[in-house]
């Protein structure tokens, strides 16, 4: 594992961006592979979650770029589906960012959020603390695992 921290805190926070993004890549493996690594954990979960966390909000502009003509056609997803979708967002808004944690949906969220043009800044915050509490469980776990096999 000290080859992992050749690339360090570099190399968490690049792999953590990308993992957010439309790559399917673990952040989380990541992180406790810097863990195992001996890297410190508050600055391996700081330099995680703000790698995660900006690659979520990449998704975010991806969405927010996206148009429903382009759904509809080269995905042919009905009218009335995204009506659905929209009416969901509507209503619970930047809340759903807190669910772009969750390992192989969470990215969609992000994308969705843009798409329907939820309310930037309250996204990027409950994204953020989602993100952010994934990650110091992971530690927390780590830290308890840890204390066990010694």
């Amino acid at each position: 594992m000290n080859g992992l921290l050749e690339f360090g805190y570099i190399g968490l926070f690049f792999g953590s961006l990308l993992a957010a993004t439309i790559f399917p890549f673990s952040s989380d493996a990541l992180l406790l592979g810097m863990l195992i690594a001996g890297g410190d954990p508050v600055i391996s979960v700081v330099v995680a979650t703000m790698g995660n966390w900006i690659g979520g909000l990449v998704g975010y502009w991806m969405g927010w770029l996206g148009k429903l003509e382009w759904l509809e056609r080269w995905f042919k997803v009905k009218h009335e589906t995204l009506e659905r979708h929209k009416a969901k967002v509507e209503k619970w808004g930047p809340l759903l960012a807190l669910l772009t944690w969750t390992p192989f949906v969470g990215d969609i969220f992000a994308i969705v959020l843009g798409f329907y043009k939820a309310k930037f800044w309250p996204s990027a915050l409950w994204m953020f603390v989602g993100k952010c509490g994934r990650y110091i469980c992971w530690a927390i776990g780590h830290f308890y695992v840890d204390s066990w096999l010694q």
